[in-house]
């Protein structure tokens, strides 16, 4: 009889041992609780915001904000490697949390489809053409019997295809990534491209000599990280992020890495 009495109170220790473990976890007091993880998608072919090393990993401006914001706000990225047009799509179609692409926040038709962040950089609009052009000295040098080209899915591409309908140029020529842009136009291609200010300059770093920006800029647009329409919850942990790595310096370090590279 002894003995049966051990045996129940050796059970019932058990159980209470467990019921103990199981009332902790879900108390949050276990140590399993799993971060949670955003896909973020991007082009990375338009450094210094989107590009790859040499590994081929995803790196750029971007990514480190995404990933200082996630810090700061207790969440993890993983980076996906989408066309730029197929960017929104993805997005609404659930199967990406974020875009992170140097996209234009200011966009009405992209602010239909997405809810955007508050803005991380404000750019601009700038016409490039071959280093030994003298001719095309601004966006008002170029003629009905120009190609020009732009990458396909920015404000560029949109400005390239509104010279081409209104006359002033002869073709658009949308292309995917700026490296094929800028290649066409440094083997006489195209007679121009039409693309973001701090990208142009990172080409340029990159291939000095080749190509330069001409005249004004033709426009002032602001970069915005984009998530599904009605993720409040989302877009306000960036927003929040975002302003604290402002704050504390952690943004401008980045800034002053990427384009000091």
């Amino acid at each position: 009889m002894e003995n049966m009495k051990k045996k129940v109170t050796l059970v019932l220790a058990a159980l209470l041992s467990v019921g103990m473990i199981l009332s902790l976890t879900a108390c949050g007091g276990g140590s399993d609780k799993e971060t949670v993880s955003y896909k973020v998608g991007t082009e990375p072919t338009f450094p210094p915001f989107d590009t790859t090393d040499e590994d081929q990993n995803i790196v750029g401006l971007d990514m480190d904000l995404i990933k200082a914001i996630g810090k700061d706000q207790g969440f993890e990225v993983t980076f996906e490697n989408l066309s730029f047009d197929g960017l929104i799509p993805a997005l609404k179609a659930g199967n990406i949390d974020i875009v992170a692409a140097g996209m234009n926040k200011d966009d009405k038709e992209r602010q239909k489809q997405v809810d955007f962040s508050d803005a991380y950089y404000e750019s601009q609009l700038y016409v490039v053409v071959a280093e030994d052009n003298n001719d095309v000295k601004s966006i008002d040098d170029l003629t009905p019997d120009m190609k020009v080209a732009a990458q396909t899915g920015t404000t560029g591409a949109e400005k390239v295809k509104t010279l081409k309908k209104e006359g002033k140029i002869k073709e658009a020529v949308i292309v995917d990534g700026l490296d094929t842009a800028m290649m066409q136009l440094i083997n006489g291609d195209v007679s121009a491209v039409i693309n973001d200010k701090p990208v142009n300059e990172a080409y340029m770093k990159k291939k000095p000599d080749k190509v330069k920006m001409v005249g004004k800029a033709l426009n002032a647009e602001n970069y915005g990280f984009a998530v599904a329409k009605g993720n409040d919850e989302l877009l306000e942990k960036i927003n929040k992020g975002l302003a604290n790595i402002k704050e504390d310096g952690t943004y401008d370090k980045l800034v002053d890495e990427w384009f000091n590279k």
